[in-house]
């Protein structure tokens, strides 16, 4: 299947990655498979298997390490118990828009917070208030 004829224009690859999940606390071990899809605008003659392997491998490190791994320390976002979705993507938007005003600020020079963490701990509606004004 060509990614047109899925209505993605543009892109010249669609990649099917198959992952193979091992249970470690479940006796016997159990396993999961999933397949997920990726689209890429690199031609075929550009890349080979093991490069969009790579690419994809980087793509899940950024997130887990970047962007999930902050989240998680800083909301306790794996931990909450949020049944209404409305509320989930509330929380998701507020936790966002704290991450963009600690990166704002960081990038500004304007906080000498060590950490999202330790930025959050000292925000009150006013200070954020006033940065969302700057």
């Amino acid at each position: 299947m060509t990614p047109e004829q899925i209505g993605l224009t543009g892109c010249w690859q669609v990649l099917a990655v198959r992952r193979e999940r091992i249970l470690l606390s479940h006796t016997p071990q159990e396993t999961s498979v999933e397949i997920g899809y990726y689209v890429t605008s690199l031609a075929a003659e550009e890349s080979s298997p093991q490069d969009l392997g790579q690419l994809v491998r980087d793509h899940w490190a950024a997130i887990e390490n970047g962007v999930h791994y902050r989240r998680d320390w800083t909301f306790r976002e794996d931990h909450r118990q949020v049944k209404d979705w409305v509320g989930a993507e509330m929380l998701a938007t507020l936790c966002n828009l704290a991450i963009g005003l600690y990166e704002l600020g960081r990038k500004r020079k304007q906080t000498t917070a060590d950490s999202l963490k330790n930025w959050v701990e000292r925000q009150t509606f006013s200070s954020a208030w006033k940065q969302l004004q700057r």
